[in-house]
């Protein structure tokens, strides 16, 4: 992602061509959702998996080729970003299906906790390598590296024993599929109280990402390396939350830990925002992006246990559409942002979320109850 925006930018030496490079794979990442979770629960998941990398990879090399023949043009980019996030929305969910289907249940909050630091662990990681090969080397040679990874991908998924959906029911019209979808989704209602729960965070507090380039300017002057700095930070936090979650082991209380997890990134994103110092605002900055990967980790796997395998792709691909829709977030943060500044907008967002989160929690007897109801399907699911 950061070589596709990098070799955007060289092509065109426009800010806006760096949005429609990301509006291309945003919009059938949030559209194509719904049809790739469908699709997951009625095919072969491990096949479908491959057969979305191998795409991917294709694409790669397509843009690879003509780099190398130096006929390579910004809208040659649109269209393989589109072709990227037409891929996703089957892979993520055929992924999380076939996740779920080799650990059971019991296992699933280490599962997710593992899944959740390795993509926090590439936040930090991947442009840091990728920068490091574009700089010594080049645009090329950081294509040849990524198609070479997928490569890799795809003989990994071959040791993946094959997964299927449990459910022995004749197939439906795919539409019929994805109706029945959210008619499930209203009929387990813990599984969709946990869901909604988990959107809290994603449209209230987590767009302050996206304005982090305005905090660091306004705040304390340090440009796009404080930016770079913060968003390095952010990734150390995620990983630190995914490993805090593996080495804590499968809880009975998961309820009190998605709810603390969730309330402490509040208050510790509050005092990020409002610290005078850079360097003493990146502890704070870390502990709330520890926090927030904690409950999104106890929040997704709680999901995954309280859903049907027959239903897994479906209720996965609805997963990634709050993920697809967290960008809507942005808007009245940078409006607030634009009157009050970076800072109080964040500030006034976390204490927004603090109150949401004290009234969901007292409204909703179904969230109170979100441990019996898991430990119930635990119990009574297949060892």
């Amino acid at each position: 992602m950061l070589t596709r925006t990098i070799l955007a930018w060289d092509l065109t030496g426009q800010a806006t061509s760096l949005a429609y490079v990301n509006l291309v794979v945003a919009i059938p990442l949030l559209f194509a959702s719904l049809l790739g979770g469908a699709i997951t629960d009625r095919v072969e998941r491990r096949q479908l998996v491959i057969f979305g990398q191998t795409l991917i990879f294709a694409n790669e090399i397509f843009i690879l080729t003509l780099l190398l023949l130096d006929r390579l043009e910004f809208w040659h980019m649109l269209c393989t970003a589109f072709v990227a996030g037409c891929a996703f929305p089957f892979i993520m969910p055929a992924r999380m299906a076939i996740t779920a289907t080799v650990v059971g249940p019991r296992r699933m909050q280490s599962a997710m906790a593992f899944s959740g630091g390795v993509m926090n662990l590439s936040r930090v990681a991947g442009p840091a390598v990728m920068g490091v090969v574009i700089a010594q080397f080049s645009v090329i040679a950081a294509y040849i590296l990524s198609a070479t990874l997928y490569v890799v991908a795809i003989l990994c998924m071959f040791g993946v024993r094959t997964s299927r959906s449990s459910s022995g029911k004749p197939k439906q019209p795919l539409l019929a599929d994805i109706g029945n979808g959210f008619s499930y989704l209203r009929g387990n209602r813990p599984m969709m109280i946990c869901l909604l729960f988990g959107l809290l965070p994603m449209f209230v507090a987590m767009p302050f990402q996206n304005i982090l380039v305005m905090l660091a300017e306004q705040a304390w002057q340090m440009g796009e390396s404080g930016v770079g700095t913060l968003m390095a930070i952010g990734g150390i936090g995620g990983v630190l939350g995914s490993i805090w979650i593996v080495r804590r082991g499968e809880s009975n209380e998961r309820l009190r830990l998605m709810i603390g997890a969730t309330l402490a990134f509040g208050v510790f994103l509050g005092v990020f925002a409002q610290t005078p110092n850079f360097y003493v605002a990146l502890v704070p900055l870390l502990l709330a992006n520890t926090y927030a990967s904690a409950a999104q980790t106890v929040n997704n796997a709680s999901v995954q246990i309280l859903t049907d395998d027959e239903m897994r792709g479906r209720m996965s691909s609805l997963m990634m559409m709050s993920f697809g829709l967290t960008p809507i977030g942005v808007f009245p943060m940078a409006i607030a942002a634009d009157r009050i500044g970076a800072a109080n907008a964040i500030s006034g967002a976390c204490v927004f979320l603090l109150i949401l989160v004290i009234v969901f929690y007292f409204a909703s007897k179904t969230l109170r109850e979100l441990d019996h109801s898991v430990k119930n399907r635990i119990s009574h699911s297949p060892h």
